[in-house]
């Protein structure tokens, strides 16, 4: 089926609309209509036909942002285990062709827990994605909601961490004079990153990692910058007046990124010297990036066969056991 000199070709960041979960979204967040929400919420023929033609063996499903993380305490556990159950469906009627990572009612950590446990024991799934702020406040670093964190290392799932829309006071303050313009500053060209970022530096500083060893994070969009930037931060985290912290190393072993949505040549370079191919896995980021432009930019990227399939298949094989 692929295109890759017959290699399997794995997509782990590939987003879906359960409306059920879609019916809790307000504001931004809320998505239009028209072709992109179409495309959303087609997990069956549309969906798999695209995933031909572009030589994708596999998606990875996960609810688009912002998933559950804004959905209150009080109903986003029993809005979990429904979507969860319909994701379930899905991937048991394609066993060949979707995998999952579940969504989360982060508000409760204790359910969320608890969701992510039957997610794998129960339904199969890679492991959980979180998107962005929970309550739109709360980053997930705080310790209230390690339980969750504590469940994933015990599981030896990951937990992968994607973007939402910055908190509000952030928006406001460094973004709003030119979101009318350009939105796509507010989100993917920029919001996005610098939000996703700060929570993964956030996750070492934590001590989360000190607690539970086992933890794997993975991050999309060639890791936000942070492979780029990660001696810089190292480097300045470890100035006089700091308490010393490891960051680089912390980094390096507990984090994974993908490929999403972000396809150059000279990113993919700097990742694989900073990180190690061993640690980075293909993504498209469907429906926001078409299918055909990722598996034809690693078809020509110049990486010899060997790196290629780890990337491709090899590295989501043995890390999410697909």
């Amino acid at each position: 089926m692929s295109i890759l000199n017959g290699q399997r070709v794995i997509a782990i960041e590939e987003h879906f609309m359960d409306p059920q979960v879609g019916a809790h979204f307000k504001g931004a967040d809320a998505k239009a209509g028209g072709p992109l929400l179409e495309r959303l919420e087609d997990l069956g023929e549309g969906r798999i036909k695209s995933m031909d033609e572009a030589g994708i063996d596999m998606q990875v499903l996960s609810q688009t942002a912002p998933s559950l993380q804004r959905v209150a305490a009080d109903v986003a556990a029993e809005v979990a285990r429904g979507a969860n159950d319909r994701l379930h469906a899905v991937c048991k009627n394609h066993p060949d062709r979707f995998a999952a990572f579940g969504a989360l009612p982060t508000a409760d950590p204790k359910a969320a827990a608890d969701e992510l446990e039957r997610t794998v024991d129960k339904l199969g799934f890679c492991g959980a994605m979180i998107h962005g702020l929970t309550n739109s406040t709360e980053f997930i670093d705080d310790e209230k909601f390690w339980p969750i964190f504590e469940r994933a290392a015990a599981l030896n799932v990951p937990i992968y961490m994607h973007p939402a829309r910055p908190h509000q006071a952030v928006l406001d303050a460094y973004l709003k004079d030119y979101a009318d313009r350009w939105p796509g500053f507010v989100v993917a060209a920029w919001g996005y990153t610098m939000e996703t970022a700060t929570a993964g530096i956030r996750m070492v500083m934590s001590g989360v990692f000190d607690k539970h060893p086992n933890l794997k994070i993975i991050l999309g969009h060639m890791g936000e910058t942070l492979p780029f930037l990660k001696w810089r931060i190292d480097f300045g985290l470890n100035r006089p007046g700091n308490e010393p912290i490891e960051f680089d190393k912390i980094f390096s072993e507990h984090f994974y990124i993908t490929t999403s949505g972000f396809f150059s040549d000279p990113a993919m370079l700097c990742c694989i010297q900073e990180m190690g191919v061993d640690r980075i896995l293909f993504a498209v980021d469907y429906p926001y990036v078409p299918n055909k432009p990722g598996p034809e930019w690693m078809e020509r990227l110049m990486l010899n066969d060997e790196d290629k399939a780890k990337i491709l298949h090899g590295n989501s094989e043995r890390l999410l056991g697909v």
